[in-house]
């Protein structure tokens, strides 16, 4: 782990014009406070000093200390913080500076590395420059923490600098997926990205399969959507076999994996229409996760799943008012191929959970337009007849500040979705679009725990969730903090801290 050198420029937090933390208060000179009060700064200001034992030193106030935060609210008060300083130190010119840990250095460290994201391919000297490596570390040894759930118990990993140095890296690789062009970023190109991001990384196994394979596993829902496309599909599968016992049910990601979605035959309005490079937000940020999962050795097993495909018009495309018969012999029909991703994901659920037979499956998918009406940007909606799941992923969002909010999954929703002589309609109208997305998509689940049981304990059931992020895929502009506008990378933190609070002794 990189340690701050005496030689790098400061961040540090005030509260109450003092130095908030032991670490601040033995890696800069007692007159900071000093400095700080005489530039009249107020409690959540932000300022920066030049010639300070040679260094350029950023404070950042935290506000007065309070007895009544969480820790919660304090490891966002130390994420915001260090992203803030981030933002400035960059402004200065400073390529290596070293972050005050405040309460928790895995929380700072993940604010700082979400700060430091770029992404261009510009050619000028400006933009390439914003684009040069900056080194960044912990003041003191990164190991800081005043928050209880940060350490390690009861077979999870503790959080310290590394970890959250890893889960920020992680959200940016979903970041830098989702913002490629999808003429950069097609199926297979996707696949080779996969590959290169888990070199060197440990008990991992990756296969990518052909359309061949999946006409093998008669997977004809996810097979209807590729057709309009000149780009052949792919279905990327990974494990990952960090368990001490290696035939231990594993947990499961599913990710939908559209390259570029322009509606097929039901074809989208042309504006905006570029955002849809970003249809393959889930495959981007189960893989981002599952990155980060295997980098930390969590002690887990798990599996991925990805079905990969463009969504276009053509000749050979899906028309509305086809029949498709998905891998578990359910007849769907077509009412509109811009519902393309339930299609999609149908399928992988299918052959992810009858193969594996995993204790949990969370699919993750820019799924509905409704998603964001109902929450927009702040919450990604979750939907799953499993309480203890919910609130597992609760807390990890929660915790991450990457949240979540639980959507109604109820059978009442099934009438919208029954065919005219065929099981299913891929689309259930205007009403409640997302619940009757997430209700065509259990359909598909093998095993699934009986509604209001939540018995995952019992060989053979899985429990699902399906998390839809079609409202926090992007942001229209930043917050100065650590969310930056463009594509997020969420719910990567929320899936990598999940993963983290599942492992067993």
């Amino acid at each position: 782990m990189a340690s701050s050198s005496s030689k790098q420029d400061v961040y540090v937090a005030v509260s109450d014009a003092q130095l908030a933390s032991s670490a601040a208060a033995n890696a800069v000179p007692a007159d900071i406070a000093q400095l700080w009060k005489q530039s009249n700064a107020k409690d959540k200001d932000t300022r920066t000093f030049y010639g300070v034992d040679g260094k350029t030193v950023v404070a950042v106030g935290v506000g007065k200390k309070s007895a009544n935060q969480d820790e919660n609210a304090l490891k966002e008060q130390t994420r915001r913080a260090a992203a803030v300083a981030t933002h400035a130190l960059k402004a200065a010119n400073s390529n290596s500076f070293a972050i005050d840990p405040l309460h928790s250095a895995h929380a700072a460290a993940v604010g700082a590395t979400l700060a430091d994201f770029q992404w261009n391919l510009k050619t000028t000297s400006d933009a390439k420059a914003k684009l040069e490596k900056v080194e960044i570390a912990p003041l003191g040894d990164g190991k800081q923490t005043q928050v209880e759930s940060d350490k390690a118990q009861d077979g999870r990993i503790g959080l310290d600098w590394e970890t959250g140095r890893v889960y920020g890296q992680a959200q940016n690789f979903a970041r830098v997926l989702m913002e490629t062009p999808a003429n950069k970023c097609t199926p297979t190109l996707f696949c080779e990205a996969a590959k290169k991001q888990f070199e060197g990384v440990a008990n991992v196994e990756i296969k990518v399969h052909d359309l061949k394979w999946a006409e093998e596993h008669k997977m004809g829902s996810f097979i209807s959507v590729s057709r309009g496309s000149d780009e052949p599909l792919r279905f990327l599968e990974l494990t990952y076999h960090g368990a001490a016992n290696k035939d231990e049910a594993p947990l499961a990601f599913v990710g939908k994996g559209i390259t570029f979605d322009s509606g097929g035959i039901s074809l989208k309005p042309g504006a905006a229409m570029k955002e849809m490079r970003a249809d393959m937000g889930g495959a981007a940020t189960t893989l981002a996760s599952t990155w980060a999962i295997a980098k930390l050795k969590i002690p887990i097993n798990m599996v991925l799943c990805i079905p990969l495909t463009e969504n276009m018009p053509s000749g050979k495309a899906t028309k509305p008012g086809d029949i498709v018969v998905a891998s578990n012999g359910v007849t769907i029909e077509v009412d509109n191929t811009d519902a393309e991703g339930r299609l999609v994901l149908a399928d992988a659920l299918y052959y992810t959970t009858s193969q594996y037979k995993p204790h949990t499956v969370v699919d993750v998918a820019t799924l509905t337009g409704a998603m964001m009406i109902a929450l927009g940007n702040q919450f990604s909606g979750v939907f799953t007849n499993s309480d203890s799941l919910w609130s597992e992923l609760d807390a990890a969002g929660a915790s991450e500040r990457d949240r979540v909010w639980r959507m109604p999954l109820d059978e009442g929703y099934t009438s919208q979705i029954n065919g005219t002589g065929m099981d299913l309609c891929n689309t259930g109208g205007r009403l409640a679009g997302s619940c009757t997305a997430a209700i065509f998509l259990k359909r598909f689940v093998d095993g699934l725990i009986v509604d209001g049981s939540d018995n995952e304990q019992q060989d053979g059931l899985v429990r699902w969730a399906h998390i839809d992020i079609a409202g926090t895929m992007d942001l229209a502009g930043s917050d100065g903090g650590y969310n930056l506008k463009g594509m997020t990378g969420r719910p990567v933190r929320t899936l990598i801290e999940f993963a983290r609070r599942s492992a067993k002794a």
